[in-house]
């Protein structure tokens, strides 16, 4: 169970820091440049994926280990062709280096998370199925 949990508190987190660095400190950015609200946000609506899937460890319904499953090597997936493709010509500024921080933390979470949900499947059966 504490895994599970762990991975759950992860993924809130996650969804935490990126709202803050795709959205928060984006559109306080341009408010203080002048420019337009979200003229600077970087559009990615992953965090709710991670709320969903947080409060999903948490209350493991019947669906847990597929979601689980399907989410993590979605991510794993996307997050290594973005990075094929960004250090192809990799452009540090600011606001990339918080994205690449940040998209090394969610590969990191979800590398665990798949290999976890594959070592103990058990940890991921439904509340009801695991109880009786």
């Amino acid at each position: 169970m504490g895994l599970r949990i762990f991975f759950a508190h992860f993924l809130f987190v996650l969804a935490a820091w990126t709202l803050l660095i795709k959205y928060i400190l984006p559109m306080v950015w341009a408010v203080l440049g002048g420019q337009d609200l979200t003229s600077l946000v970087w559009w990615d609506f992953w965090w709710v994926a991670h709320i969903w899937l947080g409060w999903s460890l948490l209350t493991r319904p019947g669906y847990l280990m597929t979601a689980v499953v399907i989410v993590s090597l979605l991510e794993i997936m996307i997050v290594i062709v973005k990075f094929a493709l960004f250090l192809q010509s990799p452009d540090w500024t600011i606001w990339t280096m918080n994205w690449f921080v940040n998209k090394v933390f969610v590969l990191t979470c979800f590398v665990m998370l798949f290999w976890h949900s594959l070592v103990r499947p058990e940890m991921y059966r439904s509340a009801s199925r695991s109880s009786s």
